[in-house]
């Protein structure tokens, strides 16, 4: 046998080799843990602000919406984070991250956007269309005190 032979044989034997050993099994990427449909008053919304490992929740004319796939715009250190755990539906109409935007009486009333013009709404209601097609509604907003 030739030096050649020897050198052809040898790869057909590493081909075959490639061609017919066993695959590792495919694994699925894990499921993400179920999310509970439930009600939110602003107290029990706060802590859903994407600190301490929690998720961030952000509400949107009485949607609770779990915004943690947008964690860079709506979690610590991004621009729209002071409406993470809070009504935002204020400061998203008026294109506005004024902490005088937010709730200040967590348990008081909800903010019934009272005084907002047309305009405001309108733009108010394409954040709405926006959330809801790009992120999960996991609750609804309600004042504290009711159901």
């Amino acid at each position: 046998m030739t030096p050649l032979n020897i050198i052809l044989v040898a790869i057909t034997l590493y081909t075959t080799y490639l061609l017919y050993k066993p695959s590792p099994p495919a694994t699925l990427p894990r499921e993400p843990p179920a999310v509970v449909f439930r009600t939110f008053t602003p107290r029990t919304l706060l802590p859903y602000n994407g600190t301490n490992g929690m998720p961030v929740y952000m509400g949107v004319r009485g949607r609770v919406f779990d915004v943690t796939s947008g964690k860079n715009f709506y979690g610590p250190g991004g621009p729209y984070e002071n409406f993470a755990g809070r009504d935002a539906s204020r400061g998203l109409a008026c294109h506005s991250f004024d902490e005088e935007m937010l709730t200040k009486d967590l348990d008081g009333p909800l903010d019934t956007l009272e005084g907002l013009g047309d305009e405001e709404m309108e733009s108010l209601q394409g954040w709405e269309e926006r959330f809801l097609s790009k992120y999960l509604v996991v609750g609804k907003l309600v004042a504290q005190g009711e159901k």
